[in-house]
């Protein structure tokens, strides 16, 4: 409650001085003191009530507006009162008027200033810009399903939890425990009522967010504090009260430490100068015990090290719009528009998608669009770093008229119209050396039916298939089949391999044929396609090779040159 009494307190600052400035004035003191007192005291109740319901941060536009808001009723209930008691007309107050005049002309004054501090806002970002674009590593990317599908599987797994007509799933979250990168969901009350007769709530699901086969596992651990309880069990007015000076970002999620305690995140953040734009260069993140309220606050990158998402995801689209919009100003944002970039709004969350890169760090992606309409080409993407809030712009290469996002999710809309099936998190990937867009399709219920590799400069080029190796090998496959495709492999040095053919598949097509094959000994499966080498369709078992290839992992290799023992030599 704090909180709130200290936000209600500067709320009356206005009226304290107006009902001081009377006292001073009136000749009738006594019955101005006692009216006056009284309104206070039933004013400071009932504007209570409001600010604990609504909980606005003690920020200089949100005091202005309430002490003009208050301030108007209470001198008027006052003005009226004290009138009536003297027996004559309250007469207009110079200085109280002077005052009001002072107070309604600061808001505007700030409103426009909120438009000026764009330009600061853009400014506090921790941003870095790279010429050469690095579309991301398959291999360093593992999220394969979409939140669509990991929230379908727990609303359909709910009746393991007691009571399921208290609950709805809470806020999804996706986070890396033990190793395993999962999704994270609570239990949250269907309404208040539901929330009376259950007082906590149960504990939350979790689920695999690399495996499409996965199913759902609810853990047992009852939180009372939470998003959707009610009254100071509610977790935005457990920070509100510590934190009032703060403005908070989007919903708290939570997340869970090394021992399956779950824990409510929320960024944290203050404005710029009187205005509420958000400052990022010094953000926090309150951190919530669910069991009892207690309240801890760190800068994001020095939260625990549990917490892999201290920057949410809604701070981390307000980001992206103010680092594409006001490059170059608030003016320019809206005439001219030189170097404007414009979020795609294709993300998983409030337009950006979490992936993990090698290292285990989570970062946000979006694609950037231009704001010309009709244009469906990314001028580039950004990764914002989950902890850190550091933005990384990615443009060069990426600009030679490859698909943004929203595009790559049309090619799928428009492959099943008979079914509804739609596109769902794009993510850009190199598979090859080619940027790729890969797709999750989801039907109409947001179960995962195909994933969808799509050819980011080539929208024909499109591979369907049901797993993600799979279709990962016959989007390679479709690659090797194309003689003027860039291989993915030429940044990769050629080295020299032998050996003894030890399995051999030939894979044709109307155009071309895939020669795969494996040798004694060995994993890697080698690849080459025929028309750059007729001969190889006649590879045995048992024939000896001598290769220079370029190796993209250590099961997977293109075949540069070979001499096959008694064929070509």
């Amino acid at each position: 409650m704090l909180g709130v009494l200290i936000t209600t307190a500067i709320s009356f600052i206005l009226y304290l001085f107006v009902l001081l400035t009377i006292l001073i004035t009136k000749k009738n003191k006594k019955a101005t003191f006692k009216y006056g007192v009284s309104i206070f005291i039933i004013g400071f109740i009932l504007f209570s009530i409001v600010i604990y319901a609504i909980m606005p941060a003690i920020t200089i536009p949100n005091m202005l507006l309430s002490n003009l808001l208050v301030g108007v009723i209470t001198t008027a209930s006052l003005l009226v009162m004290i009138g009536e008691v003297g027996g004559y007309k309250a007469p207009q107050n110079s200085i109280i008027g002077f005052v009001f005049i002072l107070v309604i002309v600061a808001l505007p004054i700030v409103f426009i200033a909120g438009f000026f501090a764009l330009d600061d806002s853009y400014e506090s970002i921790d941003k870095e810009e790279q010429d050469q674009s690095e579309p991301l590593s398959k291999e360093d990317t593992p999220i394969a399903v979409a939140p669509e599908s990991a929230r379908n599987k727990m609303q359909k797994a709910m009746s393991v939890v007691p009571n399921p007509q208290f609950y709805d799933l809470g806020k999804l979250q996706v986070q890396k425990i033990d190793e395993e990168i999962v999704y994270i969901a609570p239990l949250e009350f269907t309404g208040f009522w539901k929330y009376i007769r259950g007082n906590e709530t149960e504990g939350y699901f979790k689920i695999s967010a690399t495996n499409v086969n996965a199913q759902p596992e609810f853990m047992d651990s009852k939180m009372t504090y939470t998003n959707s309880s009610y009254f100071n069990d509610n977790v935005k007015r457990v920070i509100y009260n510590q934190y009032p000076h703060y403005m908070q970002s989007g919903e708290a999620q939570i997340e869970v430490d090394d021992q399956g305690k779950p824990w409510y995140v929320q960024t944290l953040y203050q404005p710029i100068k009187i205005t509420n734009k958000p400052n990022m260069t010094d953000q926090k993140v309150a951190v919530v015990d669910p069991v009892n309220g207690e309240v801890s606050l760190y800068r994001t990158n020095d939260a625990p090290d549990f917490i892999e998402g201290s920057i949410s995801s809604e701070m981390a689209a307000l980001q992206n719009e103010y680092f594409g919009n006001y490059v170059h100003g608030w003016f320019n944002s809206l005439f001219g528009k030189k170097d404007v970039r414009i979020p795609n709004d294709s993300g998983t969350e409030k337009s950006v998608t979490p992936i993990f890169d090698e290292t285990g760090e989570m970062y946000y992606f979006t694609d950037m669009t231009s704001p010309k309409e009709n244009i469906d080409s990314a001028l580039g993407y950004t990764l914002i770093h989950a902890r850190t809030g550091t933005l990384t712009y990615y443009n060069g290469d990426i600009n030679n008229a490859i698909m943004d996002s929203e595009g790559a999710k049309q090619i799928v809309n428009k492959e099943f119209p008979e079914k509804n099936w739609e596109g769902s998190m794009p993510i850009l990937y190199n598979i090859d050396g080619n940027p790729t867009w890969i797709v999750n399709v989801l039907d109409p219920n947001g179960l995962f039916k195909h994933y969808a590799y799509i050819d980011a400069s080539d929208s024909d080029f499109v591979v369907f298939g049901d797993t993600a190796e799979g279709t990962l090998d016959a989007y390679r496959i479709a690659l090797q089949q194309d003689p003027g495709r860039v291989e993915s492999t030429e940044d990769v040095e050629a080295e020299p391999r032998s050996g003894v053919v030890s399995r051999v598949l030939v894979i044709t097509n109307e155009t071309s044929q895939v020669v795969q094959f494996l040798l004694e000994g060995e994993e890697t499966i080698y690849r080459l396609n025929a028309s750059n080498q007729p001969l190889a369709v006649f590879l045995q078992e048992g024939d000896e090779v001598i290769m220079q290839v370029k190796v993209r992992d250590e099961q997977t290799a293109t075949v540069e040159e070979m001499s096959i023992e008694g064929l070509t030599e």
